[in-house]
């Protein structure tokens, strides 16, 4: 149960406290309470921001704030109450604390209405979808961020434990990698994200051991010889000189807003909705690129397809905040944010490695940690992902469509 550890609330009057009381239970006769009005001439523009981070077990990095965390309660809860008993506060503590942001902050956050539950000012939904929107754009960042800590930490202990760089196309299953292969203190993941074209060049360039990469093998024909996947990938893959290891599969497609009130079902559909796209030299960009062209869709037709967001949890949440109507990536972005999602497309998704690096100890306990039942459990977890094949090494002649 989460806890809140607010400044002491102040004592509200015994009329006001009641009257919130009747309020949040539904009763007719309590009159409206707003805290606070959006016309307050005092409410803040510029929001102060400080972060610390914690030691922990957890599979992701990640960051928090209880104020957030409240009007997601309250929201969910639809009920001051019963928010105060999902927090594992007070009544009277949860709302001295949102009394007391609300006078901070100069703007209403609760709204109370005759007959109706609890719920959030239009101020405070913003608020939360800006969060919601924050923690997607830099979820890779935090990750990167806090392996970093963890590594600098770690050789602080001991020395002798190995560290595998890793830049990687963003996944949602990645985190759990490296949580399987830190087990036992046998291998520090220290991963970062960027497309997967970037990612490969790094590894050229040897400025990292693993390049994290996706391509469209289930329909083999996008990545064949002379499309965009080819001329994207083609150069970074050499026969002889990299080898691929098989992480997952997982599913592409187009998400748009619960209930899909766009009504798209096709790629063709984009061209009369506003969209955001990922940005150039990602492998996702790199295939709707490819799937936009085979279906005869311009680009120049698509409202917003050079807009671009950094992550597949990026987008999402620009398509759930309603700031667009579409977007394009994994099953499982769109699941987290509960969007209509059509499948367009299935892909590996795999860590590419100098081939003299493949009989390393270091590969050897990435290997045995995606060949895990704990690995097939997590890809389980997310929807669109399949753990099929996951820890092979396979031969870029026979698995790539333009050698074939």
């Amino acid at each position: 149960m989460r806890t809140l550890t607010p400044s002491p609330p102040p004592m509200l009057p015994p009329d006001t406290v009641a009257a919130a009381d009747a309020a949040d239970a539904g009763r007719t006769d309590a009159a409206p309470i707003t805290a606070a009005t959006t016309s307050n001439p005092t409410a803040r523009s510029i929001v102060p921001v400080s972060l610390t981070y914690e030691f922990g077990p957890g599979s992701e990095a990640g960051f928090g704030n209880r104020f957030f965390d409240t009007l997601a309660a309250v929201r969910d809860e639809r009920s001051v109450a019963a928010a105060a008993r999902h927090l594992g506060v007070s009544y009277r503590h949860l709302w001295g604390y949102l009394k007391e942001r609300e006078e901070w902050l100069g703007r209403a956050l609760i709204v109370w209405e005759k007959g109706r539950a609890a719920k959030l000012t239009d101020f405070a939904q913003r608020l939360l979808w800006s969060e919601a929107q924050i923690k997607a754009r830099l979820a890779g960042k935090i990750e990167a961020l806090a392996t970093e800590i963890s590594r600098e930490l770690t050789a602080a202990f001991d020395e002798s434990i190995p560290v595998a760089r890793c830049i990687v196309s963003h996944d949602l299953a990645l985190p759990m990698l490296n949580r399987l292969c830190r087990e036992q203190d046998r291998l520090l993941l220290d991963v970062s994200y960027e497309g997967s074209i970037d990612a490969l060049r790094a590894l050229r360039d040897e400025r990292c051991d693993y390049a994290g990469i996706h391509l469209p093998l289930g329909t083999p024909h996008l990545a064949a010889r002379g499309t965009n996947v080819h001329e994207a990938f083609g150069p970074l893959l050499r026969l002889g000189r990299e080898k691929l290891i098989t992480v997952a599969w997982r599913t592409q497609g187009i998400m748009t807003a619960a209930g899909n009130p766009h009504g798209i079902h096709s790629l063709a559909d984009l061209s009369r909705v506003r969209f955001i796209n990922r940005q150039p030299d990602s492998g996702t960009r790199a295939l709707l690129d490819t799937l936009t062209h085979e279906a005869g869709v311009p680009t120049g037709t698509i409202d917003g397809y050079d807009r671009a967001e950094p992550t597949h949890l990026a987008a999402a949440a620009a398509v759930a905040a309603g700031q667009v109507d579409a977007t394009f990536g994994i099953e499982a972005a769109a699941a987290h944010f509960g969007l209509f999602f059509v499948p367009v497309v299935r892909e590996q998704y795999f860590l590419v490695c100098r081939a003299d690096t493949i009989d390393t100890p270091n590969t050897a306990v990435v290997i045995e940690a995606l060949c895990s039942a704990s690995w097939r459990q997590a890809l389980d977890a997310l929807p669109g992902y399949s753990a099929e094949g996951a820890g092979e090494v396979v031969s870029l002649r026979r698995t790539l469509p333009w050698y074939q």
